[in-house]
């Protein structure tokens, strides 16, 4: 058996829901009735089943990534799924590969190693190793580079780039809505969460999905401007590069392998591999290594214009992307002609069940929601089911308090509990620099090498769809 993160078999995670009863890939098992029943055994070679008539060997179940990323039947989509792909033991081999590829000569095999830092994992990282945020993303890219890496890159432009398209897309949809309310088009719902995503795909199908927007994650975005812009301006095949994002969420693991994310054109995946917060703690324990004894580099900044003093932004105040501050502040000024500063949400059931609105003349024109965690998505979904669902737009996360609270960021230190931890990342994010999308280094690319607006290669390249999964109703009987 292949060996896997540790953090991957951890079962302590909350960040997806709860299992499903079905597995949409289960095995059939003919067994005849028996008035003395039957029973299953576990033996060194496998599984029997015993019965009146005699022994029998069961199946073993081959189950691909695909089958799991769909269906979280008998395991939660971060909790269980091994991945050889996704593994930091595969990352470092991937990296002595590439050394030993360099020292003997090897360039045809050597290939590039790039490395994408979020946002999230930089806070919760700077939190464990007590350092700012500026100086843990430098003294990241250290040991990235002390490991292989060529280049180190951030989230800004990719993170911009969603918020973006996103805007733009809402704008397209509440204008298609108003003109005809039998093609239902919003509420809008955000897409950049991947638990949240799978769940819509095997849970509620084709009911759901018409509402999710089809704007891709900052982490694939990324995934098309390293292995196209970054590939074009080396002058090397996307498929030489390797590339490693770094993310607070196992299931980012899963988005990346989805085989919509695979490049035909390159013959690879846009994104390699995902590591994520804790599992960089644990490389460095392993080596009982701190992040502070690596010495500190600059980001790298290949986007064609002059590189800004700071690494770490914040999109807004949520510390999920600010998917519905930004979307909200663009609508209001694009369609009513308000031009806001700050946000007052009002909490509903819960802080992590929020809703903001806009009022013309007494009357509700725009009203957006956040909801994190899966009791609040679930009480979302039931009010679309019912035609209840007042909103316009939802910026939906599978973990509460979002993307800070990452099912993969560090766990609390010194019996710190785990809320307390989250409040302390959530004012590290507030404190932060605030990203403006529309400013010179994403605008750059965005006109460049996207072709702008509405172009088609925007609509290829920060664009996806979703799948509806098909569940079979024989006999659930996986074997791992």
């Amino acid at each position: 058996m292949s060996r896997f993160s540790g953090a991957l078999q951890l079962t302590d995670l909350d960040d997806f829901i709860t299992p499903s009863q079905e597995c949409i890939k289960p095995v059939k098992i003919d067994v005849k009735k028996s008035k003395t029943g039957s029973k299953i055994t576990i033996q060194e070679d496998g599984y029997y089943e015993e019965t009146a008539s005699g022994t029998q060997k069961l199946q073993k179940v081959e189950i691909t990534l695909q089958d799991c990323l769909a269906c979280s039947g008998c395991i939660t989509s971060a909790e269980g799924v091994l991945i050889t792909q996704q593994s930091q033991e595969e990352l470092l081999k991937i990296l002595q590969e590439n050394e030993r590829n360099k020292s003997i000569g090897n360039l045809d095999e050597v290939k590039t190693i790039v490395f994408t830092i979020s946002q999230q994992p930089i806070l919760s990282l700077a939190h464990r190793y007590e350092m700012n945020p500026e100086d843990c993303s430098r003294h990241l890219a250290g040991y990235f580079k002390s490991l292989g890496a060529d280049y180190i890159l951030s989230t800004k432009i990719s993170d911009d780039l969603a918020l973006i398209e996103s805007r733009v897309e809402f704008i397209e949809r509440f204008r298609n809505q108003s003109s005809d309310s039998k093609n239902k088009q919003l509420p809008m719902l955000s897409s950049s969460c991947p638990g949240w995503v799978c769940y819509a795909e095997k849970t509620h199908g084709n009911f759901i999905l018409p509402y999710i927007s089809s704007t891709r994650s900052p982490q694939q975005i990324m995934g098309v401007l390293v292995k196209q812009f970054l590939a074009q301006k080396l002058n090397v095949a996307g498929s030489r590069i390797y590339h490693v994002t770094i993310m607070p969420c196992y299931d980012k693991k899963l988005e990346a392998s989805r085989e919509d994310f695979f490049s035909e054109v390159n013959n690879s995946r846009d994104v390699d591999c995902v590591i994520t917060s804790i599992e960089i703690e644990q490389m460095l324990e392993k080596d009982e290594k701190s992040l502070a004894s690596f010495e500190p580099v600059e980001i790298d900044w290949p986007w064609n214009t002059p590189q800004p003093e700071l690494n770490v932004w914040a999109h807004e105040s949520s510390g999920s992307g600010g998917y519905s501050d930004h979307i909200f502040k663009y609508a209001a000024k694009e369609l009513f002609g308000d031009e806001l500063s700050g946000l007052n949400y009002q909490n509903l059931r819960n802080p992590d069940f929020r809703e903001i609105t806009l009022e013309k003349n007494g009357e509700v024109v725009l009203r957006f929601a956040v909801a994190n965690g899966f009791r609040n998505i679930q009480n979302l979904v039931q009010k679309l089911k019912r035609g209840k669902c007042p909103y316009h737009f939802v910026e939906v996360m599978a973990c509460p308090s979002g993307c800070l609270n990452g099912g993969a960021q560090v766990r609390p230190q010194n019996g710190l509990p785990a809320r307390e931890l989250t409040s302390q990342l959530e004012q590290f994010y507030k404190l932060l620099p605030k990203s403006n999308p529309d400013g010179p280094e994403t605008s750059n690319i965005y006109a460049s090498f996207f072709n702008g607006q509405h172009s088609d290669k925007a609509n290829s390249l920060l664009h996806t769809s979703y799948h509806a999964v098909e569940k079979m109703n024989t006999a659930l009987n996986i074997k791992w």
